[in-house]
């Protein structure tokens, strides 16, 4: 058996039609299917039952996709071994980043980091954690940038930064007049939320875990944008919540309605995501090194808490 072979029974566990993983490994329909059926001949054993729709591992099959995936990560690594020996860096990188990091983070360090290390093909996607998740550990990912600590067996996280959150509250608001708040001061079914999905609004939720969430509003609105969230609270109907960088673009007036919190200020962990395979090591610190070297000269808090960005209560 080979390693491509390999790699097609992968693609077909993961998309349960042979068609489809054919067009993932980038050949014919009928090359793939012949070379499973080869692999399956030399075992002696189906891997695949084709009589169900869709396409099922069988009891052996399943044992031989998980040893299939350690092989091929184990060959990745080989590779990667070689390349760090010459001192190369470069090839194609797989990045996600969730949307409430990317539009601020990613213009930080994208430039330094494509200038320093011209060689890397950076193919970078913006997805929720969930999908992160997801993509990590079927390979289509080699690292993500995410809200931490996830809990995740099979990954693993390297802390990039700390960043505070920051209330964003409208002229003639009742806690307007403050300059620091306190979470106490928040009130949850004032708070404007991101939509369902977003790691930054299940943060919120943790930071107001011990409110209940009445949605006794005249009005409920779920947004995936903080500029309508901004906006919606200019019109006066309610606060929200930003992360610490995304304060920074805001128009002088508008950072007027800025409130700090207290220390330790509640904050959330960015961090690169990646699996403990830890293939591509090498370009993984090259970008942790790049985003170190541009974040620190942007967030300077220390005393921070840390929300967890997973949901904790059904609220």
């Amino acid at each position: 058996m080979t390693i491509t072979q390999l790699q097609y029974v992968l693609a077909v566990a993961e998309y349960k039609n042979f068609t489809l993983a054919a067009e993932k490994c980038f050949v014919t329909q009928p090359t793939l299917s012949m070379q499973i059926q080869k692999i399956e001949e030399e075992l002696n054993v189906l891997i695949f039952d084709r009589s169900k729709k869709p396409i099922q591992l069988t009891e052996i099959g399943q044992k031989i996709v998980n040893q299939a995936k350690n092989i091929v990560n184990e060959a990745d690594r080989i590779k990667d071994i070689v390349e760090q020996q010459k001192g190369f860096v470069g090839g194609e990188f797989r990045l996600g980043i969730i949307p409430t990091i990317m539009p601020t983070l990613l213009p930080m360090f994208l430039t330094n980091f494509i200038k320093k290390y011209p060689k890397i093909k950076l193919i970078i996607e913006e997805l929720n954690t969930d999908e992160i998740i997801l993509k990590l550990k079927n390979g289509h990912l080699d690292a993500a940038i995410a809200a931490t600590p996830l809990m995740e067996e099979k990954l693993k996280e390297i802390v990039l930064y700390f960043e505070p959150f920051v209330a964003y509250v409208p002229e003639n608001h009742s806690i307007a007049g403050k300059d620091e708040i306190e979470v106490s001061d928040l009130n949850l079914d004032d708070i404007l939320l991101l939509q369902d999905g977003h790691c930054f609004r299940d943060g919120i939720l943790n930071l107001c875990k011990n409110q209940n969430f009445s949605k006794n509003t005249s009005f409920q609105i779920e947004s995936g944008s903080f500029e309508t969230l901004i906006r919606l609270a200019d019109e006066g109907l309610g606060t929200t919540l930003l992360p610490y960088l995304h304060t920074l673009e805001l128009k002088d007036k508008d950072k007027l309605k800025l409130r700090h919190f207290r220390e330790p200020k509640p904050a959330r962990e960015v961090s690169l995501i990646f699996p403990k395979t830890e293939l591509k090591i090498h370009i993984i610190e090259a970008l942790r090194q790049t985003i170190s070297g541009v974040i620190k000269g942007a967030i300077v808090f220390q005393n921070v808490k840390i929300i967890s960005p997973i949901t904790k209560n059904n609220l």
